[in-house]
């Protein structure tokens, strides 16, 4: 579905991303993890479009995209919930999920369809569905986030360290609900730090170090390779 095949990428004349490859297949949930500063939100920001690779394609289902801009690439099926969430915090829960839509024309029957599937795997936000964004919780806060991707009607829903400033608690139920979207035919593609639930929850991963892919495998392979063990795992 979405192979990114030997990409290089610069700030001015700093090298941060090195012959970078990965893929992820049909229904399938992939990880990129590594420590802070590693390249992870450079690479989504590249795969979505906000950044250009000097070398190397991005191709998502046999389409070269890394020369579209991100307004074309949602349109493609991919979607992206940022860290910061970027909610409009003084408008209402219907109100920010209604904007995740605008960017692809629904008719109006599939967009009460998504609406009902958002709500479905987050019956809070139907249950808030008027209250003001600004007003729910960080972990409420962050499922709105993921609820306004799923109602551009995404193949591929990519997600920037979802669990950064959550409660373990809330974590373990967002990383629950991401599996409920996979199993609904979205493939996942998260980058996270926290390695652990990270590798509960997708297939197979990738482990970023300084802007290079340091070791690659699924997640069982992941979970009993020293490294990961002694720099990720504190084991």
């Amino acid at each position: 579905m979405l192979e990114v095949k030997g990409i290089d990428v610069y700030y001015g004349k700093l090298h941060v991303i090195w012959n970078l490859s990965i893929m992820v297949g049909k229904e399938e949930g992939v990880g990129i993890f590594g420590p802070n500063g590693a390249g992870k939100t450079t690479l989504i920001n590249t795969i979505i479009g906000l950044v250009k690779p000097k070398n190397g394609e991005i191709l998502f289902e046999g389409r070269r995209i890394d020369n579209l801009e991100p307004h074309q690439i949602v349109r493609l099926g991919i979607a992206v919930v940022p860290q910061e969430r970027e909610l409009f915090p003084f408008m209402s829960v219907r109100e920010n999920l209604e904007l995740g839509a605008d960017f692809i024309p629904h008719t109006k029957g599939r967009l009460n369809d998504l609406f009902n599937f958002v709500y479905e795997i987050f019956p809070i936000l139907k249950e808030r569905e008027s209250q003001l964004a600004g007003t729910m919780s960080g972990g409420e806060q962050r499922m709105l986030a993921i609820g306004r991707a799923l109602m551009a009607d995404p193949r591929l829903l990519i997600l920037d360290e979802p669990s950064v400033g959550l409660q373990p608690s809330i974590v373990i139920e967002l990383f629950h609900k991401l599996k409920a979207i996979r199993k609904n035919g979205v493939s996942i593609l998260l980058t996270e730090q926290n390695v652990r639930q990270g590798l509960k929850t997708v297939d197979r991963g990738y482990i970023l170090e300084n802007g290079r892919i340091v070791l690659k495998g699924c997640s069982k392979e992941l979970s009993s390779n020293e490294h990961v063990k002694k720099s990720y795992l504190g084991l």
